[in-house]
This record gives C-alpha cells, structure tokens and sequence, in this order.
C-alpha cells in the first residue's frame, strides 16, 4: 500500500508539475482575451472531474452515500474549505502565469517547493501535546529553500515565441511589393531606353 500511495503522489507531481507549462499556452501574445479567460475553464475541468469522478468513486468503489448531514457534515465542511485553498492557489497561479507575466521556470518552483514548506509548518503546529519533531525536518525546509533557487536559477528558459502571423503576413506583403517596384522601374527603364531621341532622327 506504501509504494501505491508513492504511485499516486507522483502522479499527482506530474500532472501539478504540467500545470504550469500548460496555462502559459493559454496566454494571447496579442491580448486578444484577458488573463483570466482560462481560468474559468480551469473551474469547468475541476468541477467535471471533482462531482462527476468524486460521485462514481463514491458511488461504485467504497459504496459510500451521498449523505452529507449529522455526522458527516465534517466531510463537506473542510472538504469546502480544502477546494476553496485549491481554487484559490489555482487563481493565484493563473495571475503569476497570464497577468504577472512570470514564467514557468520560476513560478512553478516556488509554489511547489513552498507548498513542500508550507505543509510542514502546518504539520508542526498541528502537533498534539508530547510530540516532537526531528531536526533533519528544518535542515529538509532549508534545502528545499535552496533547491527552489537553484531550479528557478538554471532551468532552462527556451526560445521566445514566434511572431505572431499577422507581422509575417505583412512582411510578406511589403516583400512582395517591393519585387513589384524593382519590376515596375525595370521596365519603365528598359522602354526609356527603347524610345528614339531626337538626334537618331
């Protein structure tokens, strides 16, 4: 059960580590829509996936209800809660990403690096009383602190985007003209040439 749950986490770190990369290709290099035109599609994806695939996997995998009163309205109540952080990490990322204009090289490590950091400050607080934690924990936020540098630092950026096509299809256009120009005065020249002068009269 160990290495199943390793399994599904790393799942979890490849689909959040895509993130990133995937929302920056939503971005309008001509401001055609606004940054957060994305996000709300972001909101469709998690409601389709969270009710549809939260429903059958209640429903046909641990026969659960549907039952959410009483003694289960803890599960809705920070089950609510634990959506809203998400929902608002997700808007946070998409303004770092669209609005901010940051990179994924950057952003990307921060937020998962500090996530790492933030559940370990939660956790310590949440200790009930007579628990400890072990000092290889702070050494383990410090080099996560640190790692977060060194991958921001040297991970590769890429080229920048291409033109836009509109500015191709304009240099195509002067291009053109332009060899219709040189045509245009080769000719004229040639018939200046061809036309007698008075002296060969």
């Amino acid at each position: 059960m160990k290495w199943f749950a390793i399994f599904c986490a790393l799942c979890v770190a490849l689909c959040w580590g895509l993130y990133g990369p995937t929302l920056s290709n939503a971005r309008s290099l001509n401001r055609e829509w606004g940054p957060f035109k994305p996000y709300v599609f972001i909101g469709v994806a998690y409601l389709v996936i969270a009710i549809i695939g939260g429903s059958i996997m209640m429903k046909f995998v641990f026969n659960d209800n549907f039952d959410f009163s009483g003694k289960y309205f803890p599960a809705m109540k920070w089950g609510f809660f634990a959506g809203c952080l998400g929902a608002l990490g997700a808007l946070g990322l998409t303004f770092a990403l669209t609005k901010a204009a940051g990179k994924p090289a950057y952003v990307m490590p921060i937020v998962f690096g500090g996530a790492v950091t933030v559940n370990a400050i939660a956790a310590y607080f949440m200790l009930h009383e007579g628990e400890k934690t072990h000092p290889l924990m702070w050494i383990g936020m410090a080099l996560v602190a640190v790692g977060i540098c060194l991958t921001a630092g040297y991970t590769p950026h890429g080229h920048p985007p291409a033109k836009p096509a509109e500015s191709t299809e304009t240099a195509e256009t002067a291009e053109t003209d332009d060899i219709y120009a040189d045509v245009s005065r080769s000719a004229r020249t040639l018939r200046d040439d061809d036309t007698p002068t008075p002296s060969d009269t």
